[in-house]
């Protein structure tokens, strides 16, 4: 079941970046990120009245809590690293750096969650790295910005916390209902976006969103909504040194639906890494 959540996870990941590419233009990333934090909150929020779970809230253990908030608070400083590394150094450089994060998943749940060393995950694990560099290293971004070699601590930072996002929510999760704790998490990262939109004044920019701009930002907000309430239900059942490679699929996903929905083109390099993803994510459902 936990396999079967973590690729609907990337599915709804993948229709994410579709919705986001087909709607939302010219609209600041955290300011759209702020945006759908509050639709993912009223959509968790949702679920869990619908489940009868919001009295479970008072029940969970501090412990508990404090590893869920921690996770949402660790999303927040991911994403905050991760945008900090793209102002200073090549994004060609920048996003494989980030996507190490699969790695250090894998070995943050052997070593913290004590998950048991198998052969076919460490492989699969790396596999599915290999692919995501062979697709990132051939967009042709090759666009510097101005800056130092720093770019590439706060990359490996945003990794880090990106993995730790995972493992803490898995910790948190013990005994409490993954909805519930999608939902605490969400209120989290919700403030922090808020506070880095208002912090860098980009909430003015809302007034110059359109109709269809917010229809999109609802839409990819829902369907964020959803990737994450499967992805932490996938992380509660299965393991997450399995369940987090396995949501990376949505990478190949993705570009599947922009070669059908928006008309781009496959190039050979797409395709291989495409097909080494797949076979890394064959690899961990085996």
């Amino acid at each position: 079941m936990s396999i079967l959540l973590a690729l609907l996870a990337a599915l709804f990941a993948s229709l994410t970046a579709i919705l986001a590419k087909i709607g939302i233009e010219n609209v600041n990333s955290n300011l759209a990120t702020a945006i759908r934090a509050v639709v993912i909150v009223i959509m968790a929020f949702m679920i869990v009245m619908i489940t009868g779970q919001l009295d479970s809230i008072l029940l969970i253990s501090q412990s508990a809590l404090w590893f869920i908030l921690l996770s949402g608070f660790s999303t927040g400083l991911s994403w905050l690293f991760f945008f900090k590394a793209l102002a200073i150094g090549d994004v060609s450089k920048v996003v494989p750096i980030d996507k190490s994060s699969i790695v250090l998943t894998i070995a943050f749940s052997i070593l913290v969650l004590r998950e048991p060393v198998d052969p076919l995950v460490l492989l699969g694990g790396g596999v599915i790295t290999a692919g995501t560099f062979i697709l990132i290293g051939t967009r042709g971004e090759k666009k510097r910005f101005s800056g130092s070699q720093i770019y590439i601590l706060y990359a490996l930072l945003a990794a880090v916390f990106a993995a730790l996002t995972s493992i803490l929510a898995k910790i948190g999760m013990e005994n409490v209902d993954s909805n519930v704790a999608t939902f605490l998490r969400t209120i989290v990262i919700l403030l922090f976006a808020w506070a880095i939109v208002f912090f860098q004044g980009t909430y003015k920019d809302m007034k110059n969103i359109s109709k269809k701009g917010y229809l999109f930002l609802i839409l990819s907000g829902a369907a964020t909504g959803l990737s994450w309430l499967c992805y932490f239900a996938a992380i509660a059942l299965g393991e997450v040194s399995v369940v987090a490679p396995i949501d990376k699929f949505s990478v190949v996903i993705t570009m599947l639906l922009s070669f059908i929905l928006l008309k781009e083109k496959a190039t050979k390099h797409t395709i291989i890494g495409s097909v080494v993803i797949t076979i890394g994510t064959i690899l961990l459902i085996i």
